[in-house]
């Protein structure tokens, strides 16, 4: 993967009045780490969009603050957007040591069609949407993907140990390796399908009439009583 880098610059504005900054297009952070001050910065809207877009929260990106010699490797933490409009309202950027194991959480997603969902048998369900792992920086995945592929039957999972990664490289930090990704539930007693009652009155059969009876068979009667006074 190629490099991606991000501008930052020192903020003195804190608080309410960042508000002012947004206005201008600008992001309020932070930059922390076990072996460095939290500094306030401010970053490119634009650019930093751009950015997480491609980094997400797992790729470890290059931090370029105005004033410094070096760039500063990060990993971006704890977005906060505007629940309305999802621009970013704050962001943390976690200064990581690349020689050193770090934890994180790697998103889970699905791929493939389950076999049984399709078919109308089951619902398939994800119980897992992230899984903490531990590893070097440059070594943290982008994501897990779970093959839902050969899901068939009702009850069929993918559990942890299904997983394709690097396990010279990536610890999980989950206590059961059987523990369940994504399965196949039975449906819901509304989601199956009802055999439908014959409507009332269809072709072939006669209407019931209020009384119970079928109008051929009340007629039916009516001219046997005729019949037997002539």
């Amino acid at each position: 993967m190629a490099e991606i880098k991000l501008s930052a610059q020192k903020r003195e504005i804190t608080g309410k009045k960042v508000k002012r900054l947004r206005k201008e297009g600008l992001v309020p952070a932070n930059v922390y780490g076990k072996k460095t001050q939290s500094i306030a910065l401010s970053l490119k809207k634009d650019e930093f969009e751009k950015v997480y877009e491609e980094a997400g929260e797992t790729s470890v990106i290059k931090l370029k603050i105005d004033g410094d010699k070096e760039d500063r490797p990060v990993l971006i933490q704890n977005l906060q957007v505007n629940p309305i409009t999802g621009e970013p309202l704050h962001v943390d950027l976690r200064q990581i040591v690349l020689t050193e194991k770090i934890k994180a959480m790697i998103p889970v997603e699905l791929s493939g069609e389950a076999p049984a969902a399709e078919q109308g048998l089951g619902i398939l369900i994800q119980t897992v949407s992230e899984l903490e792992v531990e590893a070097l920086p440059m070594d943290l995945p982008e994501h897990f993907v779970v093959d839902v592929s050969k899901l068939n039957n009702v009850g069929d999972a993918v559990t942890i140990k299904d997983l394709a990664y690097d396990k010279s490289k990536v610890e999980i930090l989950a206590e059961d390796e059987e523990m369940v990704l994504a399965k196949i539930d039975p449906l819901a007693e509304e989601e199956k399908i009802e055999v439908q009652a014959p409507e009332e009155g269809a072709e072939g059969e006669a209407a019931p009439s209020e009384g119970g009876e079928t109008q051929s068979a009340k007629g039916g009667e009516e001219k046997k009583e005729e019949e037997k006074k002539e």
